[in-house]
């Protein structure tokens, strides 16, 4: 059994709390770093039609010798795909690459607001999820005024949010809005690529707890209830981010760290994507 704690969406399907990040690993990397992962221990791979890897991911699923049941499988929509017709086709592909029977999670991976049919592309996931072969659907890189308009005029509140999230963007008005209508937030970048890694509060409290700085911001995290799935080849940097679960932060500590926020985006707006 995993140690890996879960969390139980607003569909009632649980998710782990960490898994393994995939973005911009290329495709004949992937199946390695996915193998090593699954020996490691992680239950969750993260995965997107945009990274070009969905078939490598699925290539790992198959020869781990876990049992799919136990491997919860995140993809993404690309941006070229919305619209209702456009959503269903674009899903066709990611099964057939993936190969695993369904997919765990589907996420529309950009609001794309000003110049797609985002309802319109909702109604396509609703349809997906009632057919059974996605078991969650979400929403990722969306803020309070593209989940209202969901809210508005769609039937299915998101299973969860993927935003950036990380010590220096904290996004706390949007994670409270979350929590106060049922979405789980998901972080990607947990570490801010890197950049907080070195910051003195996390160094510090580092020293204090005998950790590493990756360890104390990927705890930081899952105290305050995100999902992660921090990005790595490295099978030792895999296994440091694994060995979270055995330590925790005091409240002092999580405070300094909840001190370092001040809005500092390390990607891309999501009014800034658009096709």
């Amino acid at each position: 059994m995993s140690i890996v704690p879960t969390i139980t969406l607003n569909d009632g399907v649980e998710i782990p709390q960490l898994g393994l990040g995939t973005y911009q690993i290329p495709p004949e990397d992937t199946v390695e770093a996915t193998l090593r992962a699954l020996e490691i221990g992680y239950r969750h791979i993260d995965t997107a039609q945009m990274y070009g890897n969905e078939a490598s991911v699925g290539e790992a699923v198959r020869r781990s010798g876990v049992d799919r049941e136990d491997v919860f499988v995140t993809s993404k929509l690309d941006n070229d795909a919305h619209g209702h017709g456009e959503a269903l086709a674009a899903f066709d592909r990611t099964m057939d690459r993936l190969d695993l029977g369904y997919v765990d999670l589907f996420l529309i991976h950009w609001p794309m607001a000003s110049s797609t049919d985002m309802v319109g592309t909702w109604r396509a996931f609703e349809e997906l999820r009632d057919s059974g072969r996605v078991r969650s659907i979400g929403v990722s890189n969306f803020e309070i005024e593209h989940l209202q308009q969901l809210f508005d005029e769609t039937d299915t509140v998101p299973a969860v949010n993927q935003i950036e999230i990380h010590p220096y963007f904290a996004q706390n008005e949007l994670r409270t809005f979350g929590d106060e209508h049922g979405i789980v937030t998901e972080a990607w970048s947990p570490i801010a690529r890197g950049d907080v890694l070195d910051d003195p509060v996390v160094t510090a409290i580092a020293d204090e707890v005998g950790r590493t700085p990756a360890q104390v911001v990927l705890r930081w995290h899952l105290q305050r209830g995100d999902v992660i799935f921090p990005k790595t080849v490295h099978p030792d940097r895999m296994r440091e981010n694994f060995e979270i679960f055995d330590f925790g932060l005091d409240p002092d500590a999580a405070r300094r760290i909840d001190g370092l926020d001040r809005g500092g985006r390390r990607g891309p707006a999501p009014a800034d994507v658009e096709r």
